[in-house]
């Protein structure tokens, strides 16, 4: 971003333009007892000064630690052309405008980026994205209720899915008529017994992850046949490099698929940007909210792009809108688009064995290491969780001594798991790398 001063010179012809006589006139709108007195703000800077400050302030974060952190986030090789092609100005300036139709490149980038999420869930539709994993997942609920005319009441959550997902679904979900049902935490798995006993006539949908959060991967196929036998839709959220080698929505006859794109092509960033991903059938695409980009012909007989069926609250549709969402994470998913580009199909495949292998290897060679024992039962894709002789705060800050971000401490977000942490390896680590965890985790039990 260019640093760009104005001059008091400057700043006067825009008031003569716009016809005040000072900066203060523009607040005149405010009540005198609501603005603010002071501002606590340090003297001005020059250009190079404002740099030396931003760099000192980079600094002060650490990037020199080896990440094995996973639960929804996860460090990705992400390659130099996503950078330099999502970056180069058409794109960096550009948010889909409402005039939609004009921005021909923008629909285009985003028809191949539904296009490309078509193909890797099996879905039939899908949307220029959501804002992230969570709301994707809670609109799908209020997609799931829609289907059921609103005479369904239910919707069932299965333990495994995302817990801050869970809190997002409940929250989206509180002001409606409706019950939400959260299965306990059985293991690393799914309680299937317990399940089967709630599905009935009163459910509009089932949501489930797979992986889910412990990394587990199971068989959902008796639970989605009993859902479908009472006319209720199946919600799969999944982890997307997995389904390179996992199966996917259309598999499994789930009904609709959502799940968070941060892994396409998306750095960590403090836990964001990223963007939400929501699929479907065809026969539910009018329920599905967002931006969807068709393609048409002009009267000129010309390929051209459009947004349709767009259910907004802010077009026709006014109060009958399938969601208040009305956007797109327009930049996330052109990443993400480059990305899948880049890495092709028999790309995608070796992408996800890379990250089940060094999983695999690592998960392995930590059962070996006395006092460590692997909580997971089920297969795993490329995280899974360890249970410790001592607690996961102390396990943590002992590992961050020694240079690793070594999992994710479950007991913040569930009860009685004080001593188990989720550890995630992606292609990015190393044998090396995982060979250090190791004798790290040995040196600390």
């Amino acid at each position: 971003m260019p640093y760009i001063p104005h001059t008091a010179q400057d700043v006067r012809k825009m008031l003569d333009v716009i016809g005040i006589k000072e900066e203060s006139n523009l607040f005149d709108a405010i009540p005198n007892e609501l603005r603010a007195k002071s501002f606590d703000l340090p003297e001005g800077l020059s250009e190079f000064e404002v740099f030396d400050n931003f760099a000192a302030l980079a600094n002060q974060n650490d990037t020199s630690k080896i990440s094995f952190l996973g639960g929804g986030y996860y460090d990705h090789i992400i390659p130099t052309a996503v950078d330099s092609l999502s970056t180069r100005s058409e794109f960096y300036t550009a948010y889909t405008p409402y005039q939609a139709e004009a921005s021909q490149g923008t629909l285009q980038a985003l028809y191949e980026f539904q296009s490309m999420i078509c193909e890797l869930t099996g879905m039939e539709a899908t949307n220029a994205s959501m804002y992230d994993g969570g709301t994707a997942m809670a609109e799908a609920a209020l997609m799931a209720v829609r289907v059921g005319r609103s005479k369904k009441k239910k919707i069932l959550v299965d333990s495994g899915v995302n817990p801050i997902y869970i809190k997002i679904v409940k929250t989206y979900l509180a002001y409606h008529d409706l019950e939400v049902i959260v299965l306990d935490v059985k293991n690393d798995g799914c309680d299937k017994e317990r399940l089967l006993s709630l599905i009935d006539k009163d459910v509009a949908g089932y949501i489930f992850q797979n992986p889910n959060f412990f990394g587990s991967v199971e068989d959902y196929s008796e639970i989605i046949t009993a859902l479908h036998d009472v006319k209720a839709l199946a919600i799969m959220s999944s982890y997307p490099i997995a389904l390179g080698i996992l199966q996917s929505a259309k598999d499994v006859d789930a009904d609709i698929f959502c799940g968070d794109g941060q892994s396409l092509g998306n750095y960590l960033g403090f836990g964001g940007p990223s963007f939400g991903i929501l699929a479907c059938k065809e026969k539910y695409i009018r329920n599905l909210p967002g931006r969807i980009v068709g393609i048409t012909d002009d009267a000129e007989g010309r390929r051209s792009y459009v947004l349709t069926l767009q259910a907004r609250e802010q077009h026709i549709r006014r109060d009958k809108a399938t969601s208040n969402i009305c956007s797109n994470q327009n930049l996330m998913a052109l990443r993400a688009t480059i990305f899948m580009a880049l890495i092709g199909k028999e790309g995608f495949v070796k992408l996800s064995n890379q990250n089940f292998n060094n999983a695999s290897y690592l998960k392995d060679e930590l059962s070996k290491v006395e006092g460590i024992s692997i909580y997971n039962q089920n297969p795993t894709f490329n995280e899974f969780v360890i249970e410790l002789p001592m607690s996961s705060s102390e396990f943590i800050n002992k590992m961050e001594s020694k240079n690793f971000f070594a999992g994710l401490k479950l007991d913040a977000l569930y009860e009685n798991f004080e001593n188990k942490v989720l550890v995630s390896a992606t292609e990015k680590r190393t044998k090396a790398q995982m060979d250090e965890f190791v004798k790290s985790v040995k040196e600390i039990v």
